[in-house]
C-alpha cells in the first residue's frame, strides 16, 4: 500500500514529494526532520498536547529538537502514523472523521482504537489499513 501512497504521506510528513519510492526510503534513513512531528502531530491529534510523546518520549525529543532530526527509527514510526492518518483521510475525507475513526474502539481490533494498535507496533497499523481498505472498498469491516 506504500507505494500507491507514498506522495501523500510525503505530504502528510511535510518532506515533498520523493522522486521514488526509495527516495521516501532514504528519508526515512536519514531521519526525517523534528518540524515533521509537529506537523503530523498538528494533523493527527490538534488537541492533544501529549500526542507526540506517545511517539517520542519526552526526555529523547528534547535531545533531537537540538540535531533537528529524528532517528531513523523514529522517523519509521512517525512514518506510520502519517500512513495511516494518510489512509483514513482516504476513506472518511475529512480530518474530524478519520480522527474520530483511529480514536473510537473497533471490534476489529479486539476493541482497541485504530490510533493506539499503530502506534503500538507495525503490525497494528498494517491492521487498521486493512480495515481501513474494506472501508473504502465497500466490503465487512
Amino acid at each position: 500500500m506504500l507505494a500507491l501512497k507514498e506522495n501523500s504521506v510525503a505530504s502528510v510528513l511535510g518532506i515533498g514529494k520523493p522522486k521514488s519510492a526509495m527516495g521516501y526510503v532514504e528519508a526515512i534513513e536519514r531521519g526525517l526532520p523534528i518540524k515533521s512531528l509537529e506537523r503530523v502531530t498538528r494533523q493527527v491529534a490538534p488537541d492533544d498536547k501529549e500526542f507526540k510523546y506517545r511517539l517520542i518520549a519526552k526526555a529523547t525529543l528534547a535531545r533531537r529538537q537540538k540535531a533537528k532530526r529524528l532517528s531513523p527509527e523514529e522517523s519509521g514510526r512517525l512514518s506510520r502514523i502519517a500512513q495511516v492518518w494518510s489512509c483514513a483521510l482516504d476513506v472518511w475525507q475529512n480530518s474530524g472523521d478519520a480522527r474520530a475513526f483511529l480514536n473510537r474502539p473497533h471490534a476489529l481490533l479486539e476493541g482497541r482504537a485504530p490510533m493506539e494498535a499503530a502506534l503500538k507496533t507495525e503490525v497494528g497499523a498494517r491492521m487498521v489499513e486493512e480495515i481501513l481498505g474494506r472501508l473504502k472498498h465497500g466490503t465487512a469491516a
